[in-house]
């Protein structure tokens, strides 16, 4: 969720300021969030659907050997409050409908296409106020006849997009969450009404979700989007993916239900009972100011191993990449990592506040949760990855030089995302009061709305699973056999067993024995003796963007009680060889023209494949490893921006972007412990 206010913070000064009544709405709004758990309560309603009808009749067979599929779980619609202010009218068939590579309508108009169709996609609106918005703009129902919905009536009869049509937006929908806290506290608006928004827009996204289903050839999931932070909490969100349609709760468990992510396991776990599975997946831990990964629970006590059980049981994976940022490592994290500084985005969530590395980014999370294992035998943290979009239109803006932005109107245009300048808007930013929204970088002045320039055209999540069905995909995500890319389709394979060999890695049956007796992504290999694993790494280009630059194995490790990392090319393009001193592949001169955004040609690699040993191996010391793999440089969204407005890239972010593709870790244990959840 994005508080668009601050994108025009003067301009509701007079709203958010002083004794007014919208002021004292929000305080209250505030407290109560921070001082109780409920305010609907859970209903434990289960609905029960039909199997859907397919109608095609020839599908792929069955790959035991598994295949890459490639998606999005984090996708919204107009039934999110936020992405309906935005102007977005998308609607969940919509957003499956552009997977599948139909175009759809932007918000401002234009259409927007994939250059290719996904392999599955989940709808994620925002449980809490579900369906709201889209109640308050329908003069037809109950709920636009309160006060607070009364601004919403017109608000979509002219999506002009220009500065004072986006601060009318921004405007009602800053106001829109805390209003109706409030009128549920003081007794103005019957919580019934909510409900009932709710239900029936969640009915709306189960139906359009298993329209959508095409087993064999396109999966949908019912899913939808937690959303829980505070002001000392900052950006606790969770996508919640369902592995079946045929039984679901009658409403999603929002922060109108807690507030506390171990409410949301809780509810989790007792559906899970009454044969209801799914997993949650945290995003944006960038903008989390280190709550994300803490080493205390919500009530700020030191994390168990009951905790650590059921967050894993419930979170078996994280977004480590998305449109807000990439959240991989940082900089003053893993200083001797020349590659941390990637699409950073170092602000918390909402806000233009410095958000705290530390407990925020994930390989950070993973060092700690050996800590965590060490101590008290409990690792909350051993999760997999995955990339996903976050869009707010429906449609996943993915590739560099076909970037529309995330959030319709507000970011639709170059000037808006701050890629080119922006002057001739300065006036009018400085009319309505808003003129710290205007950066001066060498002379040229660009908006500055809410850290558009450090957003990203991210990211995807990849699986290995045996067919393109609900049961093999969830089945992928659940073990954790699972990748991230940063848009691009990279495929990314990852074993560790104690019996390959050389010989191995031209055999056609490598990936069938690789299976039968080593582990893939995402598992524990234990410790045999002294014996010293082999990884497996085989990484093949998306052929549609940018050969292959290097494939690397990042390992974390405990030593003396401290966190250490050590960053290893395993694998360089144009048969370059790795220094076995520094670990590092040399430069294979792959340049980006910044006049027109041509790449060199005839450099990297179509495939990189290898068996790695680690040459700093210590028998007994517990690690994990996981794998990435960079792509040749290429043009930054930004650029393309630039470039085709013929307009100079800003100085002050980068001008060309390194994709990128990380798989889940393996650990090594030598503790033969095993904190996987079994289905």
């Amino acid at each position: 969720m994005i508080r668009l206010g601050l994108v025009f913070a003067i301009v509701l000064t007079a709203a958010c300021s002083g004794d007014s009544p919208e002021a004292e709405k929000r305080a209250a709004a505030q407290r109560y969030y921070r001082t109780t758990n409920t305010v609907i309560p859970a209903d434990e309603q289960i609905l029960s659907f039909p199997e859907p009808a397919f109608s095609q009749t020839k599908v792929p067979p069955s790959n035991p050997d598994r295949n890459a599929y490639f998606g999005d779980l984090h996708v919204h619609t107009a039934l999110s409050f936020d992405a309906s202010a935005f102007g977005t009218t998308a609607s969940p068939s919509d957003a499956y409908r552009y997977a599948q590579g139909e175009a759809i309508k932007h918000p401002s108009g234009f259409e927007v296409q994939l250059s290719r169709p996904l392999d599955f996609y989940a709808v994620t609106d925002h449980g809490v106020l579900l369906g709201l918005i889209n109640e308050a703009m329908d003069t037809r129902s109950t709920f636009s006849k309160y006060t607070l919905a009364k601004p919403y009536h017109d608000i979509n009869e002219s999506v002009s997009g220009g500065l004072l049509d986006l601060a009318k937006r921004s405007k009602a929908f800053y106001n829109f969450v805390s209003d109706v806290v409030a009128n549920l506290l003081d007794g103005t608006i019957d919580k019934e009404s909510i409900n009932s928004a709710s239900k029936s827009a969640w009915l709306q996204t189960i139906e359009a979700t298993d329209a959508a289903y095409k087993p064999g050839l396109f999966t949908t999931f019912a899913a939808y989007e937690f959303t829980s932070s505070t002001q000392e909490r900052e950006a606790l969100h969770r996508n919640v993916i369902f592995r079946s349609t045929q039984r679901l709760p009658a409403q999603p468990f929002s922060r109108f239900n807690s507030i506390n992510p171990e409410g949301l396991w809780d509810w989790m776990d007792q559906l899970r009972e009454q044969g209801i599975e799914s997993l949650a997946i945290p995003h944006n831990s960038n903008g989390s100011n280190g709550a994300m990964f803490a080493f205390t629970d919500w009530s700020g006590t030191p994390i168990d191993t009951d905790y650590a059980e059921q967050r894993l049981r419930n979170e078996p994976l994280v977004e480590v990449t998305q449109v807000k940022g990439t959240s991989e490592t940082h900089p003053l994290l893993s200083k001797n990592d020349e590659w941390a500084n990637f699409e950073i985005f170092p602000l918390r969530t909402s806000t233009r506040i410095p958000s705290n590395p530390r407990g925020s980014y994930v390989r950070n999370a993973w060092q700690r949760g050996l800590g965590l294992k060490h101590s008290n035998g409990g690792n909350p943290y051993k999760f997999g990855v995955v990339g996903s979009s976050d869009t707010h239109t429906g449609a996943a803006s993915l590739e560099e030089d076909n970037y529309f932005g995330k959030i319709g109107a507000f970011d639709s245009t170059p000037e808006k995302r701050g890629s080119i300048p922006a002057s001739f808007l300065y006036g009018a930013l400085v009319k309505l009061g808003a003129s710290e929204m205007v950066e001066e970088v060498d002379g040229e002045s660009y908006l500055d709305f809410s850290g558009y320039k450090y957003w990203g055209a991210s990211g995807i999540a990849g699986v290995w699973a045996e067919e393109n069905t609900r049961e093999a995909i969830y089945s992928a995500l659940r073990r954790k056999e699972t990748f991230a890319t940063s848009g691009t389709r990279i495929k990314l394979r990852f074993f560790a067993g104690y019996n390959f060999a050389k010989d191995q890695l031209n055999s056609t049956s490598l990936i069938s024995e690789a299976y039968a007796s080593s582990v893939s992504m995402g598992g524990t290999l234990p410790a045999q003796g002294s014996l010293q694993p082999t990884f497996l790494i085989w990484a093949m280009a998306d052929p549609n963007t940018a050969p292959l630059q290097r494939m690397q194995i990042v390992k974390g490790w405990l030593e003396q009680g401290k966190h250490r990392e050590q960053v290893y090319d395993v694998a360089c393009s144009d048969n370059l060889p790795v220094d076995p001193t520094t670990h590092r592949c040399p430069d294979n001169n792959a340049r980006v023209n910044l006049s027109d955004c041509s790449i060199t040609a005839n450099v990297g690699a179509a495939e990189l494949k290898t068996l790695w040993k680690d040459p700093d191996f210590v028998s007994g010391q517990e690690a994990f490893y996981y794998t990435r793999v960079l792509e040749n440089p290429v043009c930054r969204w930004s650029t393309w921006d630039a470039i085709r407005n013929r307009e100079s890239p800003r100085k002050d972010i980068p001008a060309t972007i390194q994709e990128r593709a990380w798989s889940s870790p393996i650990w090594y244990s030598a503790l033969n412990r095993n904190t996987n959840f079994v289905e």
